[in-house]
């Protein structure tokens, strides 16, 4: 397996953390190659919301600072992280930000609340999203970026920004003509509908990635994709390259200075689920690209002596199946990340009982099903019961409002298989295998806590989070509504993900460390290919993508440094990355 090609850097990946990594070295002067397993770049990230948690961001006059930003995740961090390596998060998020606006990527900051709100020094102005792009400036590659998923789209066609989600998904005043110009502005194109199907107006992950890869096809770089990395090549005790196949094709490419890993985590593989998760769950209930991470750059970088760290959980988010209309006997997921904070319903285990603030952050969600399930033994899947009113205004899954998906469109094999019903929470309760009894006490409760507004339990719509996702038509409490007006129904939550939250153990500057806590030489590792720099604990929106794009950012200066590309960092870096 000999090698003709050489570049100064290959990075294994190519989502956000590969795409930035492979931008920043670019920019810096190194020739770079992107190798991609996959048939179409962008990773999962293209797939995703598309937004960056980069706190004292100063992309706009705020109050933020690290300071604060510090007393934040202290509160909120339920473990041990390596502080040198959060610190340098802090300094370079910000830094990296700035680089993408220098690049005129329309990037903004959003209005979402921290996940949080109660911790102090909690905000709602540290996540940042980047504007719409339009897919045909990609030229030929147009057509090779992943595409969104379904559930970003209305009737699988039209793709939707944030605002245009929160609008069709409640219901929201204005939602009908939201939708109308949606539709105009798709049939309209006539030129793109000639060409594709596909939506040439890229959202939220679709268009961070369009606007990343604009610029790296502009400075040369070569995405190679149908390319998977087979394992890592060391040389006098570095790493010196890759060993890749193409359609059972292998052969090594040199990299003289430095391989960046960022080719996502292993939500989709079921034995290391097995191996590091207290409650494995099945690689099925997972919101990635299908069978995608399956972990091969975590284990090529544990061949070659590897740490890890925060393997034991990952970005959690509630998921519901369903089939795909236009292919039988198969399936997709369907994220339930805000349908089960809806007003006029509740999440209940297998034994009839709450376990969680339903409006809480999805990743909170997912922990106390894992929580649950080892303490009762009764959840992985919930049930999300809900009532009519429920069923006219939001959607369940994918279970669309009875408006866009009524009843009687509903295919009669998804009856009492995939959605359920009933005329009574007793019939309910008995076709989905919960105490009747439990069940009735439970609605009962929540029907209560509609009227005063107040949810003793578990504190639900208590807090600007948990109230951005109810409706403000339901009075006095917008997360809570009654459960009052038959037919009733029930969907299976399963714990799914956004991806892994533990990978290879790497330091402040992205450097993968072996059993000893000492670089690999020339080998990095950033997004979820590495272990999160907030541990076990999602901070905000944005918490996967702006430390992968940072810890990208990160590793192609170091790379950049080390080839005499850059100038030593300043004062207040060392101290950072020390």
């Amino acid at each position: 397996m000999s090698t003709n090609e050489s570049y100064d850097l290959v990075v294994v990946g190519s989502g956000a953390a590969g795409a930035m990594a492979a931008l920043r070295a670019a920019h810096l002067g190194l020739s770079v190659l992107v190798v991609e397993k996959a048939r179409k770049f962008g990773g999962t990230s293209a797939t995703s919301g598309g937004v960056l948690w980069v706190p004292n961001h100063q992309l706009a006059p705020n109050d933020d600072s690290r300071e604060k930003t510090m007393t934040y995740l202290n509160a909120v961090m339920p473990g041990p992280v390596q502080n040198d390596r959060l610190q340098a998060y802090l300094d370079k998020a910000p830094e990296m930000a700035q680089f993408v606006k220098s690049l005129g990527i329309p990037i903004s900051v959003a209005a979402w609340p921290d996940y949080y709100q109660a911790a102090p020094s909690a905000r709602a102005d540290r996540s940042l999203i980047v504007d719409t792009f339009d897919g045909p400036q990609l030229g030929a590659y147009f057509p090779l970026m992943r595409e969104q998923y379904n559930r970003f789209k209305v009737f699988g066609r039209y793709t939707m920004d944030v605002m245009q989600f929160f609008s069709l998904s409640t219901r929201a005043k204005g939602w009908v003509m939201t939708f109308i110009k949606m539709f105009w502005r798709y049939w309209s194109d006539l030129a793109t509908r000639k060409l594709t199907a596909r939506d040439r107006r890229f959202t939220m992950g679709a268009a961070l990635m369009g606007w990343l890869y604009k610029h790296v096809f502009a400075k040369g770089v070569e995405v190679r994709l149908d390319t998977r990395l087979d394992e890592l090549v060391l040389s006098d005790n570095k790493v010196s390259g890759v060993v890749v196949s193409h359609f059972g094709r292998r052969y090594t490419i040199e990299a003289r200075y430095g391989v960046v890993l960022a080719a996502g985590g292993f939500e989709w593989n079921q034995e290391l689920r097995d191996r590091y998760f207290p409650v494995p769950g099945l690689t099925r209930h997972s919101s990635t690209p299908e069978d995608a991470n399956r972990g091969e750059a975590l284990i090529a970088g544990l061949k070659v002596g590897a740490a890890t760290e925060h393997t034991e959980s990952g970005w959690w988010i509630p998921t519901m199946q369903m089939p795909m209309a236009s292919a039988s006997n198969f399936e997709e997921i369907h994220q339930a990340a805000f349908d089960v904070g809806r007003p006029h319903s509740v999440a209940v285990n297998r034994l009839g009982l709450r376990f969680v603030d339903e409006a809480t952050g999805y990743d909170d969600f997912g922990k106390a099903m894992v929580a649950d399930q080892l303490k009762t033994g009764a959840n992985m899947p919930c049930w999300l019961v809900f009532d009519a009113t429920f069923r006219e205004k939001f959607s369940a899954g994918g279970i669309m409002p009875n408006i866009l998906m009524p009843d009687r469109k509903i295919p009669p094999d998804w009856w009492d298989h995939y959605i359920f019903r009933a005329d009574s929470i007793e019939a309910l309760a008995g076709k989905i295998g919960v105490p009747a009894e439990t069940l009735k006490k439970t609605v009962a409760n929540m029907n209560g806590y509609a009227k005063t507004g107040v949810d003793p339990e578990f504190g639900r719509g208590g807090n600007a989070y948990d109230q951005m996702f109810g409706d403000w038509n339901v009075k006095p409490n917008p997360c809570l509504g009654s459960i009052d007006k038959a037919p009733y129904y029930a969907v299976a939550i399963n714990c799914g993900d956004l991806g892994t939250k533990g990978g290879l153990k790497a330091d402040a500057r992205a450097r993968v460390l072996d059993q000893n806590n000492q670089p690999i030489p020339n080998l990095y590792a950033a997004g979820n290919n590495a272990g999160s720099p907030f541990g076990n604990c999602y901070p905000g929106a944005g918490g996967t993508i702006g430390p992968a794009m940072t810890f990208g950012y990160v590793a192609a200066e170091d790379i950049a440094r080390r080839a005499g590309k850059l100038a030593a960092p300043a004062a207040a870096s060392v101290r950072a990355a020390a």
